[in-house]
């Protein structure tokens, strides 16, 4: 089968021809149809979980996919052949990855059925970045009308995080390069965008909203511009960031919630996106579909530039 893969950390993502694997008891294999690119896939090319889960070699990356279970080990019972699923396939080993034609993954992997209304590229889209911004609405813990920045609001992440708040009656502040990024927000939901090529965003969002604002989810901001935004949010407030560079004592310091953030992958997780989903009120922000054989070049673009909606890979 066709699979992207690297031989060793930190080696270059080659397109690879290699055994179709075989099923396990209690696991599934999958005929992938499309797999969703996430900065998390070069992270495991550069070793982020190495010593902390088992690797193999050829090691095939990729997290996010959907695709048709074709085979069903013994003892599952979560799934049957014919299935349209979708989720995170990362599992242990590390190296059995959604970038490939056909895909081994336990049953109680972060899998299971995909949204009934999404193709499967679009559902391929969604797991990583729409759980990641599900789950950090939920620890803001905003309220109808309350004041939101979503600072790196066009890549994937920011882009259901827009919407999610949208629908929960937060005033979205998403921040935008170009004004097809600005058309682009305000179609999903946004309140008000802030377009950072301008000037600087915090002295923006300052002068609109002087008296502060309510929430920051911050994706992009390094930790001396994280620790500055604070000061936009009005006593209380909360911020977290995915960038892992919030110092958590000064935030409590501060009077104010939030930090670092990780998200919590389950099924159940993947079932709510998919209710929202089949109830037409999430558009999905396909921006690029590329094949396998585009993948290498994707992931040098992914390390190096921000991305405006999702890239996803079609397989099958």
């Amino acid at each position: 089968m066709k699979a992207v893969a690297i031989e060793q950390f930190k080696g270059l993502p080659q397109l690879m021809d290699l055994p179709k694997p075989a099923v396990r008891k209690g696991a599934v294999v999958v005929k992938m149809q499309a797999a969703g690119l996430n900065p998390f896939d070069w992270k495991m090319i550069d070793g982020i979980l190495d010593g902390q889960m088992k690797h193999q070699f050829p090691m095939i990356i990729g997290v996010d996919g959907a695709g048709i279970v074709e085979e069903v080990g013994e003892g599952v019972t979560r799934f049957k052949k014919g299935d349209q699923v979708y989720g995170q396939f990362i599992h242990s080993p590390i190296g059995e990855g959604s970038f490939a034609e056909y895909v081994v993954v336990p049953e109680k992997s972060n899998i299971t059925l995909a949204p009934r209304k999404a193709e499967p590229a679009q559902a391929a889209a969604v797991p990583t970045s729409g759980m990641t911004a599900q789950q950090l609405l939920e620890k803001l813990h905003l309220h109808k009308g309350d004041l939101l920045l979503v600072y790196g609001a066009t890549g994937g992440v920011g882009s259901y995080a827009v919407q999610l708040a949208a629908l929960q009656g937060i005033k979205v502040i998403a921040t935008v390069s170009d004004g097809a990024g600005a058309q682009r927000m305000k179609s999903l939901g946004a309140a008000v965008t802030i377009n950072y090529e301008d000037a600087p965003i915090y002295e923006q969002v300052k002068q609109l909203y002087p008296d502060g604002i309510h929430g920051i989810i911050d994706l992009v901001s390094q930790a001396a511009g994280f620790s500055k935004n604070l000061d936009l949010l009005s006593p209380g407030g909360s911020a977290y960031t995915t960038v892992f560079v919030a110092d958590e004592h000064e935030i409590r310091d501060k009077g104010l919630h939030g930090g670092n953030f990780e998200t919590e992958s389950s099924p159940e997780a993947l079932d709510k996106l998919a209710q929202i989903i089949d109830s037409g009120e999430l558009v999905i922000p396909l921006e690029t579909k590329i094949t396998l054989e585009d993948v290498p070049q994707a992931i040098v673009a992914s390390r190096h530039g921000r991305g405006k909606g999702k890239t996803v890979i079609l397989i099958g």
